[in-house]
């Protein structure tokens, strides 16, 4: 843990070298693909363990609500962004898990949701969580689009996701804080092209 060798400053320093290895090209894909399936009317489904579990809900939570102006919350009519994160149906998680096999816990539920052309965001520090893997291999051959978060080498999901984002770092903890870091930029993006405002004003 690299919190455990360095003293405050020196982590802040190393977490902003890290922020600044990040490929701009992946960032912006992820928000490209995020917004195209707001226009396109396609679901994204986000989901990973422990720590990125927790990540997806959030994740899944912003892009919900806050893709929006507040103003138009209320409006019935305002095209608004599918998303679901697969970690929050806990009696799901714990049926699947019991009867059927943890590695099932997120595949199951794509069988029920999925559909051609709707995004996956599956988040793996270490890239190699079975369950994570194994929903991400359903949605690949089933024409689903996949984008995978990874830590450490990138694991197996870096080499089977058609789309991710990489943080070569083997430290689980910094990880996870850039994924979450990154994508509120991402929901900041989408929120303005979805609303034309910032640079994608058109006055």
């Amino acid at each position: 843990m690299l919190g455990a060798e360095l003293d405050g400053i020196s982590y802040v320093q190393r977490l902003c070298a890290e922020l600044e290895r990040t490929s701009q090209a992946d960032l912006r894909n992820w928000s490209d693909l995020l917004y195209s399936a707001w226009e396109t009317g396609r679901f994204a489904y986000i989901f990973g363990n422990g720590g990125s579990g927790t990540t997806a809900s959030h994740m899944a939570e912003d892009l919900g609500k806050s893709t929006l102006r507040s103003a138009d919350l209320h409006d019935e009519t305002r095209k608004r962004l599918k998303v679901l994160s697969l970690t929050d149906n806990v009696g799901w998680i714990m049926a699947v898990g019991n009867d059927v096999a943890y590695e099932d816990i997120f595949v199951q539920q794509l069988m029920n949701y999925g559909q051609r052309g709707d995004l996956v965001i599956a988040i793996s520090g270490s890239g190699n969580s079975p369950n994570v893997l194994r929903a991400v291999d359903w949605a690949n051959r089933h024409g689903l689009v996949t984008f995978g978060l990874t830590g450490y080498d990138g694991g197996k999901l870096k080499t089977i996701q058609q789309h991710g984002l990489h943080v070569q770092l083997h430290d689980m903890g910094m990880v996870e804080s850039i994924h979450l870091g990154l994508f509120h930029w991402v929901l900041n993006d989408v929120f303005a092209r979805i609303n034309g405002e910032g640079r994608y004003c058109s006055t």
